[in-house]
């Protein structure tokens, strides 16, 4: 079966940075965006960046020259490297995947990980 694991989570002070990874595993063979969301303490989950296959990014406009999103398709994994962290960044993140296809004929529209805990303190 195929799933996320997210990592890299924690406390961090504001000003500071942290770096999120993210696995696909399970047989892949092909993955389509990847992407990250957060959904901060009483609000709704929201888009923090995305990428395609071919490394082409979004970004919400909270993020931008703050956060940079990577992936590395070889090994089904995508990263977020969050500079200049605020307290309002505090959230659970997490992983996603899109329109997946996995090497026993099976395939996922959308997949997400778990989620880890990143809080910012002021």
């Amino acid at each position: 079966q195929v799933q996320l694991v997210e990592s890299g989570g924690g406390l961090v002070q504001a000003g500071g940075s942290l770096r999120l990874s993210c696995a696909a595993s399970g047989g892949i063979l092909s993955i389509n965006d990847m992407g990250w969301y957060r959904q901060p303490p009483g609000k709704q989950r929201e888009l923090v960046a995305t990428i395609t296959t071919g490394g082409s990014a979004n970004y919400a406009d909270s993020v931008k020259d703050r956060f940079i999103i990577s992936r590395d398709n070889a090994k089904n994994a995508v990263f977020l490297q969050m500079n200049s962290l605020k307290p309002e960044d505090t959230a659970v993140y997490y992983c996603n995947a899109k329109d997946i296809m996995g090497n026993v004929n099976n395939w996922y529209l959308t997949i997400w990980g778990q989620g880890t805990q990143v809080t910012v303190s002021s």
